[in-house]
């Protein structure tokens, strides 16, 4: 083997050593783990090397996290573990799809852009294809940072997929330090070291539990998985006693020794369908459990199967003392072939082959049920089921209705011989809990069965392959509804519409960024127009101006913590106009008292307003120095050999400077790269304020103005004809100002996230700083115009 391709199985190796530590538990080696394997794939160049070695690294990724699940599968279909393990990897393009277009979207990008631009489009799109691709087992790399309890905090800003993100891009920074030999791009570790901190503060802010209501709940985990093998040896009659023998005498224990609440029983560990029974047998176990259940006062849950016309679901029963069977939740994820045959592939022939299918239909989504305790109580509880606590948005909208805990029932026993598999199950399902904030109790047939405060914390648990009772108390408050919550799974959408800018930046000239710039080259004559403000006026418009947007800024958050203030347009608009307007206006009409004109004639800088002129011999003048903050608008100061200074605005200070340096005033400090990607790119029509908060609000109001008519009055001039014009048209103009507002914090947001990566770029990479400063204002763009009209459509239509 020569010392290359020495080289690369070094870096395969080292990188597959680093990710099973990882995965092992030792979290701070996600940090690292991709280093090898970035490093191999910056050293082949060529399309077909790079689509070879992403198939490389997903089989190499798929049999070091994943090997217990193709044992698992090989024992579950009765192939054996090597068959499993052999067909997961042939099938491992499918089963982690993100690598492939990470690897070849980094690669294109960074043939394209360079490295800077390469790893945030390869994070992107690994994120990006998860939330669009939904995975077999809702697994992503993040998830192995479930042992930091700081930094797994932040999945209720952002999910799994923002940690996921932060360590892909953690990766790439190392990366970038050791092919550059530059300490620069280890400032992107402060991703981490934010979320973090954010995950600091977090828990200091979240009440003591001591203080909030508990919810005490014993978890029954019989370790009773073979019941199939017990019914073959002793019957069905005896298995089946066996089974509810031990449940029942496991739960009357954490009753009346233990003080449960409610009782918690695994994933069809009721074998039969509860409440429509198929047979007397049947029918005498439901009515035996009744009996049991009334004796005890406490509300059962627990897995069974509900049979209706239509087909039999895999469900949760609901069952009070008082009232019986309250209602079921049915399994909404079903697990592909062993629970649920997409019709097109059902048939005999198939099921004859494979006799381990599964025929269960698919529940609808999130119910939430009433757990009515002794005290009075009544919480509101939503049930998941095995692969439901893989997926986020079920449990975010179990939280968006009210849910104040979550009951995970699993079987789990696939992994009785796979510990790996029932501690990444658990891990996954903790993450539901830190998105949503709520408390989870959580029961298998074979472990882990475990108690999961709001934190993702297990506070008790039952060990794998154990009869097992777990009882405890959690706090059930009722909780400030999370990012997560408020926006759904919203990181893999933006993704996508980054790329999706990203994509469209590449199909344009970008080329001609390089350089001087897309914009106009400097004028080569004075502009008509100037402002010449004292330093005093200069000031308090830059105040009137700066704190505008800073009350902007500020009613935004407001807006995003209150939930009470949401539902108050007109304290909104009346902030909007007093905090924001109305400086506005004051700071406009002040800068337009000292709007000069300005030319150059004979060597002299004439700047004249009404009868008034002031020369400048610009022989006098030493140089021009450009406002480091561009308050109240751009510009810069002319300084003269006396001491006097002058303080020119609205014009930017390259092109001012260009003019004066060609009649001979030179700059006496040049222009910073973050003020020179500013000056060079003129503003774009699509940034006229007519068109950006006139029409724009304008256009979002009307459908969603139309809409409200139809829902309160019945049609779309309804309210017309119930309260007559004017109540409509101020009605309409309500809208209108409510749009106008959303528009004006949407726009804010993106200006100041434009100006502060703009100027991180700017600082990091001096050279490319027109190209990124170029991309970020199209994204804004793109985000202002296409993004809230999307915004809205998706709203309508769920509504």
């Amino acid at each position: 083997m020569n010392s290359a391709r020495l080289r690369d199985a070094a870096l395969l190796a080292a990188g597959g050593l680093l990710l099973a530590l990882y995965l092992q538990g030792l979290w701070g080696f996600g940090f690292i783990a991709w280093v090898p394997w970035l490093l191999l794939l910056d050293r082949h160049r060529g399309l077909w090397h790079q689509l070879g070695l992403a198939c490389l690294l997903t089989l190499a990724y798929v049999a070091i996290a994943f090997a217990w699940f193709g044992a698992a599968l090989g024992r579950y279909t009765e192939l054996g573990p090597g068959m499993g393990f052999g067909l997961l990897l042939l099938l491992a393009p499918l089963f982690q799809p993100q690598i492939l277009g990470f690897v070849l979207v980094r690669y294109w990008v960074g043939q394209r852009l360079g490295a800077l631009w390469a790893a945030w489009a390869g994070a992107s799109a690994w994120v990006g294809l998860e939330w669009a691709l939904p995975k077999l087992l809702g697994d992503s790399y993040g998830h192995g940072l479930y042992p930091a309890l700081w930094l797994r905090q932040a999945a209720a800003l952002g999910g799994v997929a923002l940690l996921t993100l932060v360590l892909l891009l953690a990766n790439e920074a190392l990366v970038q330090a050791v092919a550059r030999r530059r300490l620069r791009p280890l400032a992107w570790l402060l991703l981490p070291l934010l979320l973090a901190a954010y995950g600091a503060q977090a828990l200091r802010a979240l009440p003591p539990g001591a203080e909030l209501p508990q919810l005490r709940v014993a978890l029954v985990q019989a370790n009773m998985a073979d019941l199939e093998a017990r019914r073959r040896t002793r019957g069905t009659e005896s298995a089946l006693r066996e089974l509810l023998d031990a449940h029942l005498a496991m739960s009357w224990d954490a009753v009346e020794r233990q003080g449960a609440d409610a009782v918690l029983w695994s994933e069809t560990v009721y074998p039969t369908s509860f409440g429509n029974p198929k047979n007397a047998l049947g029918a005498a176990y439901d009515a035996e459990l009744l009996a049991t259940l009334r004796a005890s006062g406490r509300p059962f849950v627990f897995g069974t199967y509900e049979r209706r016309a239509e087909g039999e679901y895999n469900a949760a029963a609901f069952v009070d003392p008082e009232r019986g069977l309250l209602g079921f939740y049915r399994k909404t994820h079903l697990f592909p072939l062993t629970e649920i045959v997409p019709t097109w592939l059902d048939g005999p022939s198939l099921r004859r082959l494979l006799p381990w299918l599964g025929n269960w239909r698919a529940g609808e989504g999130p119910r939430l049920m009433p757990l009515r305790l002794r005290d009075g109580r009544e919480l509101p509880v939503q049930a998941l089921i095995c692969r439901d606590d893989t997926q986020p948005m079920l449990a975010i909208a179990a939280a968006r209705l009210g849910a104040q805990a979550l009951f995970t029932l699993s079987n789990d026993s696939w992994f009785s011989d796979q510990p790996e598999g029932a501690r990444w199950h658990l891990a996954v399902a903790a993450f539901r809990s830190v998105e949503t904030r709520l408390p989870q109790y959580r029961v298998t047939t074979t472990g882990v069965s475990a108690l999961i405060d709001a934190q993702g914390r297990v506070q008790a648990s039952a060990g794998l392959n154990e009869r097992a009772l777990v009882v405890g108390a959690l706090a059930v408050p009722v909780p400030e509804p999370t990012l997560m919550v408020r926006w759904g799974d919203w990181l893999g959408g933006m993704a996508w519409i980054f790329l999706a800018t990203l994509l469209l930046g590449l199909a344009l000239p970008w080329r001609r960024l390089h350089g001087p710039g897309p914009g106009p080259q400097p004028a080569a004559a004075l502009p008509a127009q100037l402002l010449l403000m004292p330093a005093p006026v200069r000031l308090l418009a830059a105040l009137l101006r700066g704190g505008a947007r800073l009350v902007l800024l500020g009613l935004g958050l407001a807006l995003a913590l209150d939930e009470g203030l949401r539902s108050q347009t007109l304290l909104q608009l009346r902030v909007f106009v007093g905090g924001v307007l109305l400086p506005e206006a004051v700071a406009l009409c002040l800068m337009a008292a000292f709007r000069v004109q300005a030319s150059l004639t004979e060597g002299l800088l004439q700047l004249a307003r009404g009868g008034q002129v002031l020369q400048l011999p610009l022989a006098q003048l030493r140089g021009l120095s450009p406002w480091r903050w561009p308050m109240p608008q751009p510009g810069a100061s002319l300084q003269g050999h006396d001491g006097r200074v002058w303080h020119l605005a609205g014009v930017e200070p390259a092109a001012l400077g260009a003019v004066l340096a060609a009649a001979g005033v030179p700059p006496t400090r040049p222009l910073p790269a973050y003020q020179r990607a500013r000056a060079a790119l003129p503003l774009s029509r699509w940034q006229a304020p007519l068109l950006k908060f006139g029409l724009l609000p304008l256009l979002l109001a009307l459908p969603a103005f139309h809409l409200h008519q139809h829902i309160a009055y019945g049609s779309g001039l309804g309210e017309f004809y119930t309260h007559g014009l004017r109540a409509y048209v101020l009605a309409f103009g309500l809208w209108w100002g409510a749009w106008l507002l959303g528009v004006a914090l949407c726009a804010a947001l993106l200006r100041a996230a434009v100006e502060a990566l703009s100027w991180l770029a700017a600082a990091w990479r001096p050279g490319q700083a027109l190209l990124l400063r170029w991309g970020l204002e199209r994204a804004a763009l793109l985000l202002l115009y296409l993004g809230l009209p999307v915004w809205l459509g998706l709203r309508l239509l769920l509504s």
